[in-house]
């Protein structure tokens, strides 16, 4: 079998970022009717991008406003389009948060809108709640990014310091029909996790939120302590007449793009073992991924070469030291640290966005050869994830994936291709 290893990963990366592409999921879930009158609003990073499916699509009246994150906007002829800051929300973010409310404050029951929803959403729609200010959601926001926080207790305490996320934006829209159209980025794919679920109900407590907050040690100011204690701060519950004319789709999600990926790799003659939505520190995800990589090439288990491991989900670090990088590449760099040069291996791993974390770069790709080619240059693997500087590893490699936003995203991908041993005559 001939195949270019580096390629074939490049391959399937773009082949999972287009299985979720807003061009090819959003159209057939639309109404049915796209006659009359809609208004769309969205946030998240495949924002712009669904915003020209649906001024392509509607045949009727169309006007309304999305946010996006910065460089990752479109043009629009109908649908104004504005870009804010991701993952630490700004100004911009909090402008167009409550013009979004004053947008859809105002409705009847004959209006109809379009609620355009992906990653992202909830640092790019930032509303924070009464007597909080967007200096105390940023402070709050960075500090959950360095601690090892997963998604969905990050989203738990976002919710309850909005005034716009957790259903209060469905609640707003009443008695208006709301059609909420979401790219899930999220492990799960819970409604309520992703971009901390405007228009959906929302089972958490605000005692969840103080708790994560005392669980990652993360101070806050007084006046965030006495919100998150009071009734007020709750989002709206389950059963709640507001959001009884509030229906959410989900049209493109993490395992579609892995089974696109998979599809991609059997057809180069390559068997894919799918793992799935993963969530947990990136350093400890890739500790394991390098294991089943090991069993594969010594022991021919839990599948044989030629094949390649496809993960997705969302992993955390726990920022240690002063590099660069971001989940993605912290994960390549444990890898090439526990493989160590392991022969026929190769991997890459990237986000679906096109940015991992806040860096310029989608991710990376790993060979067999990279170990050993950093340690060449004066790189120890072992050291640079000590000061979590992935991506200064694989820049010194000539091993970084840039490809521009994409415009959606469905979270990380991860793909470790193992190619078939060469047998020897006896």
């Amino acid at each position: 079998m001939s195949v270019n290893p580096q390629q074939l990963l490049r391959e399937l990366f773009a082949t999972a970022v287009d299985a979720a592409h807003p061009q090819h999921v959003l159209e057939a879930h639309l109404p049915t009717d796209r006659s009359g009158r809609v208004i769309v609003i969205g946030a998240g990073k495949a924002a712009a991008a669904m915003a020209q499916v649906v001024e392509r699509c509607w045949q009727g009246e169309v006007s309304g406003l999305v946010v996006t994150r910065y460089g990752h906007g479109a043009p629009c002829e109908k649908i104004e389009v504005v870009e804010a800051a991701h993952p630490v929300p700004d100004a911009a973010g909090l402008a167009v948060a409550k013009r979004v409310l004053e947008l859809v404050s105002d409705l009847s029951e004959d209006d109809r809108v379009i609620f355009l929803l992906s990653g992202g959403g909830s640092a790019l729609l930032a509303l924070p709640a009464a007597g909080i200010t967007l200096a105390d959601k940023q402070s709050i926001n960075k500090a959950l990014l360095k601690s090892g926080a997963t998604i969905g207790e990050m989203n738990c305490v976002r919710k309850h310091l909005s005034a716009i996320k957790g259903g209060r934006l469905g609640k707003a829209c009443w008695p208006a029909t709301v059609y909420t159209y979401a790219i899930s980025d999220v492990p799960g794919d819970l409604a309520t996790v992703i971009a901390s679920g405007p228009t959906v109900a929302d089972p958490s407590t605000s005692a969840e939120a103080l708790a994560i907050l005392k669980r990652y040690a993360i101070e806050v100011p007084a006046s965030v302590r006495t919100w998150l204690q009071s009734p007020e701060s709750e989002t709206v519950k389950p059963g709640d007449p507001s959001l009884a004319r509030s229906h959410f789709q989900l049209i493109a999600r993490p395992q579609q793009s892995l089974e696109a990926a998979a599809v991609k790799a059997r057809q180069a003659g390559f068997s894919p073992l799918i793992l799935g939505d993963l969530e947990g520190e990136s350093r400890e995800v890739a500790k394991v991924h390098a294991g089943i990589a090991r069993q594969i090439v010594q022991h021919g288990q839990p599948l044989a070469a030629p094949c390649v491991i496809l993960s997705g989900g969302e992993t955390t670090v726990t920022v240690r030291g002063n590099g660069r990088g971001g989940r993605n590449a912290e994960f390549l760099l444990s890898l090439t640290d526990s493989l160590k040069g392991l022969p026929g291996v190769y991997a890459l791993a990237g986000d679906t966005d096109g940015i991992d974390g806040s860096e310029d770069n989608a991710g990376a790709i790993m060979t067999p050869d990279s170990y050993a080619r950093a340690a060449a240059l004066g790189l120890t693997a072992c050291d640079e994830l000590d000061n979590n500087n992935g991506y200064g590893y694989f820049a010194a490699l000539d091993a970084l994936i840039v490809t521009e936003p994409t415009r959606t995203n469905v979270n990380d991908f991860r793909a470790i291709l193992i190619l078939e041993s060469p047998k020897h005559d006896a």
